[in-house]
């Protein structure tokens, strides 16, 4: 045991694993935070405020149904109903009126044997009838079979069979025998063809053969009565209808769909199916969007504020929704979270969580279709306008998008319902308000977000390419040069950038700020000398390499107290790497008053190696730029060998080993450069001098 406690007390002191608990620990209470809020959200809707009620006792309020109930004693009053309207199946046997015929023919035909019979005398015949008298005749009605005609007697045996035949066919129920019975004797009475005694014959065989043969079929008649009860619709009352007014008696049935509602005060009594299932349905759906951003957003679980940033809109919206409901489902701003989220995370991520968040409200209010349909489709064309979107204003025109579908979808859907127009008029309108609020909606929290999580969206880029932004600004006032090197690297950085698929307006702006640094020092910095002097000819070569490379933690120091975004403060401290300051160097190497040994590692930039796409292309840039502009000669040739030599060493020097680029991507780079830098170097014809000759005055 003490070993395991050691084993123990070494892993918790472990940093790694610290590390993994704390962001394993993050991520629990946040998913957790989205199910309770989701969960109690969802809850309160599908259970209002209770109250004590007993039959009899009058409503303290007016009851309206919160979601579609079942009247249920309602519907069991009509099934009830329609099972009693069944009726009772009966069945034939048609075993008993075979059995019934087959007696009767045995009997004549052994009748007839004996009579044939020439060896016996009458009294054995007599005797021998009797043993086989299955009919259980008489002695009288005996002698009469036998002494019977034998025309007589076939006739009375051929009406006795077809009366039979009549009776048993259409079936004798038990309390139908003696009624039937008494039939057969009238008319057996009215056959005049026979003799008395032949008629009470024919009258005693057919009624003691005759037996109840239809009974009542229960199978089939319980089959009838479970069809008939299933057929029976479901009495239902339907979500925001009156279920009983103020004043009003409370009823069996009334309290029942109150309790139903759970608008009905029961101690003890929890609504456990109504929790587990809610519970169910949050979870699911949470697990749904979690296991879609780890397959396809994997570097979002990654950074807790970009969660709590998708949290925070989603439960916002949510609840802003669940509160507009109340006054129209096409009120809701759906679109508005997908809006967001495309602009601040993915548009992909942000169509999943509009579709989550469709059927969260579509489930909380009532299952309206309709609304889903416009929920999905608004959200949905909100996050596709909002993509690669790089102007406050088409936010505004993605709303009027939204608007455009939302009123389509509501007609298309009114249509198919056979809706009245003067509702679809009205509702097509509230769809139109709904796009133009979410897009009020979007730009008036966006800055919200923009600024409490630091996201880069493309509205702020713009804000900060603004030449009238302070920092931008006093480059301008203060380092000219530096601020015109900037902007050309930044044309070059975003036309590189676009050419192989990167994020083109943030390589501008972040060249736009790389070199902010040089504000600190401006005049150490060659394209800020206006004058022939350079200051770093009085300074040695390792106080100017101080001097050059400070620029990049200066840059840092600058654009954090400007409040200028991470992502481009990291541009900052990659742009130069770990180059080496290759003229100051030199000039060390080149000096002869050198006593020591100069080592290359003091004459390199302190940095980061680039980690990104842009950032190696504003490195890139940078360095092709200077270069360029140092050239004497600007023919198209010689900038094309100049800028593939400046990637050439900047791969080798291995500054490019951090980030993705490929070798077709660097291709695409250098075509671009060199694209951009003989439009700014392109060769100009030469003005001719203009000497006018005098023109002499006229008189």
């Amino acid at each position: 045991m003490a070993i395991l406690a050691d084993i123990r007390d070494k892993v918790a002191r472990n940093p790694i694993f610290r590390f993994l608990v704390k962001i394993f620990s993050s991520k629990i209470v946040l998913f957790s935070m989205f199910f309770c809020v989701v969960f109690f959200s969802t809850i309160t809707t599908f259970s209002p405020e209770k109250y004590e009620l007993d039959v009899g006792q009058k409503s303290p309020v007016d009851f309206k149904a919160p979601r579609d109930l079942e009247d249920r004693i309602a519907t069991e009053r009509l099934t009830k109903k329609a099972i009693e309207s069944v009726e009772p199946r009966e069945r034939i046997d048609p075993t008993i009126q075979i059995d019934i015929k087959k007696r009767i023919e045995r009997f004549f035909g052994n009748l007839y044997e004996i009579r044939e019979s020439q060896e016996l005398a009458h009294e054995e015949k007599l005797n021998q009838l009797k043993e086989i008298n299955e009919l259980n005749l008489d002695d009288e009605e005996m002698m009469l079979v036998l002494n019977a005609s034998d025309k007589e007697l076939k006739s009375a045996e051929s009406y006795i069979y077809e009366i039979v035949l009549q009776v048993m066919s259409t079936g004798i129920k038990a309390e139908e025998l003696e009624k039937e019975r008494g039939n057969i004797t009238n008319y057996f009475m009215g056959l005049k063809e026979f003799s008395e005694d032949m008629r009470l014959l024919g009258i005693n065989i057919v009624n003691s053969s005759i037996r109840p043969n239809r009974f009542l079929d229960i199978e089939t008649t319980q089959q009838k009565r479970d069809e008939a009860a299933k057929g029976v619709e479901k009495v239902i009352v339907r979500r925001g209808s009156m279920i009983i007014g103020a004043g009003d008696v409370i009823t069996e049935d009334k309290l029942q769909l109150l309790k139903d509602a759970g608008l009905v005060k029961e101690d003890g009594k929890k609504d456990v199916s109504l929790y587990l299932g809610v519970g169910l349905f949050v979870a699911t759906i949470e697990i749904l969007l979690v296991a879609y951003i780890y397959v396809f957003n994997r570097n979002l679980l990654e950074s807790t504020s970009k969660l709590y940033l998708l949290l925070l809109i989603f439960l916002s919206i949510y609840l802003i929704s669940k509160t507009l409901y109340g006054i129209s489902s096409y009120m809701v701003p759906v679109a508005t979270a997908a809006m967001l989220l495309s602009i601040l995370i993915e548009a992909r991520l942000a169509i999943v969580v509009n579709l989550a968040m469709a059927i969260f409200i579509t489930v909380m209010t009532g299952n309206n279709i309709d609304f889903m349909i416009s929920a999905l489709v608004g959200g949905t064309v909100g996050a596709f306008c909002m993509t690669h979107s790089h102007q406050r204003t088409n936010i505004f025109l993605s709303g009027l998008a939204v608007s455009l579908c939302n009123a389509i979808i509501i007609l298309g859907m009114g249509f198919i319902d056979k809706a009245e127009l003067s509702t679809l008029a009205m509702e097509s309108l509230i769809g139109v308000l709904n796009g133009i609020f979410c897009a009020i909606l979007t730009i008036g929290s966006l800055p919200l977000w923009e600024s409490a999580f630091g996201i880069l969206t493309p509205f702020k880029l713009l804000e900060l390419s603004n030449p009238n932004h302070p920092v931008l600004k006093k480059l301008l006032l203060e380092a000219p040069g530096t601020y015109h090197h900037s902007v050309i690297v930044g044309n070059l950085s975003e036309a590189a950038a676009d050419a192989i698929g990167a994020n083109g307006l943030f390589a501008r702006v972040s060249a736009y700020y790389h070199d902010i640094g040089k504000l600190k020092r401006p005049y150490f910095f060659k394209e800020n000398q206006l004058t022939n002097e350079n200051p770093h000819e009085k300074l040695s070569a390792s106080l100017s390499t101080l001097i050059i490379t400070s620029h990049v933690k200066d840059g840092v120091e600058i654009a954090r107290s400007y409040k200028i975004p991470r992502e481009i403060i990291d541009i900052i401290e990659e742009h130069h790497g770990t180059t080496l300051v290759k003229y100051f160097y030199h000039k060390a190497l080149n000096n002869d008053d050198n006593e020591i040994e100069i080592e290359e590692s003091s004459y390199r930039y302190d940095g980061i190696k680039p980690q990104t796409k842009e950032a190696a292309i504003v490195m890139l840039a940078d360095s092709v730029e200077a270069a360029v502009r140092s050239m004497s000669e600007h023919s198209s040739e010689k900038i094309k060998n100049l800028i593939h030599k400046i990637i050439e060493d900047k791969l080798k020097d291995q500054q490019l080993d951090e980030c993705d680029l490929t070798l077709k991507d660097i291709e695409k780079i250098a075509n671009a450069f060199s694209t951009v830098l003989m439009g700014i170097f392109h060769e100009r014809i030469e003005y001719p001098d203009l000497n006018p000759k005098p023109v002499e005055a006229t008189k």
